[in-house]
């Protein structure tokens, strides 16, 4: 079984700070409404909680590109 590494702190109430051995990402909001998660590999995550079995959760991965 593989050792993982995963590592959150919370910054200000509502913003945290997420790091994991290969990047790290924002998550602000959450509570009574969705949580917006921003990933320094340009993963932007849109999430909320609903009532029951029930949850929705949206992802759009950008792509970085760089200028030669």
């Amino acid at each position: 079984m593989p050792l993982t590494f995963r590592k959150s702190f919370r910054i200000l109430p509502g913003v945290r700070l997420n790091i994991n051995k290969r990047s790290w990402s924002i998550t602000t909001g959450g509570g009574n409404g969705p949580r917006h998660t921003r990933s320094s590999t340009g993963r932007r995550t849109t999430s909320m909680d609903l009532p029951g079995p029930f949850g929705w959760r949206r992802t759009r991965q950008t792509r970085r590109t760089r200028g030669h």
